[in-house]
């Protein structure tokens, strides 16, 4: 099968504290680039110079030219700059274009920076506009969804992530304590991780089903808490990763499927595109399910967790209920899952929450995640999900 050989690694990553509010003035986008960009190379420990590459989500400074200007700002000449679309499934998908412009030999080293704060000076005479009305992203005249999905009230996550809940409700049952145990467990996670917002904070399953419905079977402590931080990784070829301070985190495989972008038009609610996306990344990397010695699963909602470890292969269609009943996914368990807690637990930054994923697995490969360090661990399957359930990225890492 074409695709990566596995000789690009993530080399260095940097991940700020979850903030539920900023404890400094905000900072532009531009500063918070700089500053990650700063970290992660220091923590990959090579010289800034090796850097030649970019990649980016955009910033609130300027609506285009993101890579050039980034490149002007940071001083770095870049020779491969991209700027990428994919929501959640952002960061994801960053990593494995960086790693396919080192491996063809376009770049030593590749900036994957997402910032994540929500704050940023404002000019009170010009205030900047709002990205969307009630969360839709397409609110210009003669898109789909300001035309037909807008003026009905089909608008935001909240909503459609609770009706793909009741579709599989209706189709396979529903066990909300099974769903809440994942809240749970990643929270005993994110208390052996002091940079999480809810660090020394565990919950029971009473306390995530006795919390208020949102969306109706989805309730409060099932879903993402917004915070302020950031997220960076440095991609590096192998010569690179081999003069690196930390043992590199091989990008082994890939995989990345698109099939919608509103779930008014999903074929099937629940059958969704991380399935075909983990069988290009398990089949490209040469490894299956069972090598895997942890999971960092994108986690907005616990049944966005749900349905991907079902459709990336890890249990069957309709079982996930009674498999989670049976597995213990904390650091120390049998199915190790979002060992820093996740973006349910440690934070979601933004954007910066696709990347939570990757710096997680990546910590763990390289045996940094001090008292949540799971044993042995050698390789790692991370996700990234945008829209609802409608861009989805499967990553397969490892270790020397």
């Amino acid at each position: 099968m074409t695709g990566l050989r596995g000789e690009a690694a993530i080399i260095g990553i940097a991940e700020l504290p979850a903030e539920r509010r900023q404890s400094r003035p905000p900072s532009f986008t531009l500063d918070q680039y700089a500053l990650l960009a700063k970290l992660v190379i220091e923590d990959a420990g090579v010289d800034p110079a090796v850097v030649n590459g970019l990649s980016t989500h955009g910033i609130a400074e300027s609506d285009m030219f993101a890579p050039a200007t980034l490149s002007e700002y940071l001083g770095i000449p870049l020779d491969f700059g991209d700027r990428v679309d994919l929501g959640g499934a952002t960061a994801a998908g960053m990593v494995w274009r960086a790693a396919a412009a080192v491996e063809l030999g376009i770049c030593a080293a590749v900036l994957a920076v997402v910032p994540g704060s929500l704050e940023i000076p404002r000019s009170e005479r010009r205030p900047g506009h709002t990205l969307g009305w009630y969360g839709a992203s397409s609110n210009n005249y003669g898109s789909p969804q300001a035309e037909f999905e807008i003026p009905y009230g089909n608008v935001g996550q909240n909503a459609p992530y609770a009706q793909i809940a009741q579709r599989y409700a209706a189709e396979y049952g529903y066990e909300a304590a099974a769903l809440a145990s994942i809240a749970v467990q990643q929270r005993v996670n994110a208390c052996a991780h002091p940079g999480a917002v809810f660090y020394g904070r565990p919950i029971t399953v009473d306390d995530v089903l006795n919390s208020p419905v949102i969306a109706d079977p989805i309730h409060m402590l099932e879903t993402v808490m917004r915070v302020q931080g950031g997220t960076a990784v440095l991609i590096g070829n192998a010569e690179v990763a081999r003069r690196a301070r930390h043992r590199p985190v091989w990008i082994r495989g890939f995989g990345e499927h698109i099939r919608f972008k509103t779930p008014t038009y999903a074929d099937d609610l629940l059958h969704t595109p991380i399935a075909r996306a983990a069988d290009t990344a398990f089949a490209m990397s040469g490894l299956e399910r069972s090598d895997i010695d942890m999971a960092s699963i994108y986690d907005c909602y616990t049944i966005t967790v749900l349905m991907t470890l079902e459709d990336a292969g890890f249990c069957g269609k309709g079982m996930g209920m009674s498999w989670l009943t049976q597995r213990d996914l904390t650091f120390r368990g049998d199915f190790p899952l979002n060992t820093a807690g996740g973006q349910l637990s440690y934070g979601q930054a933004g954007m910066a929450g696709g990347m939570h994923h990757v710096a997680d697995a990546a910590r763990q490969i390289m045996g940094r995640a001090r008292e949540a360090q799971v044993r042995d661990c050698n390789t790692a399957f991370v996700t990234g999900t945008g829209g609802i359930m409608s861009e989805q990225v499967a990553l397969v890492l490892g270790g020397d």
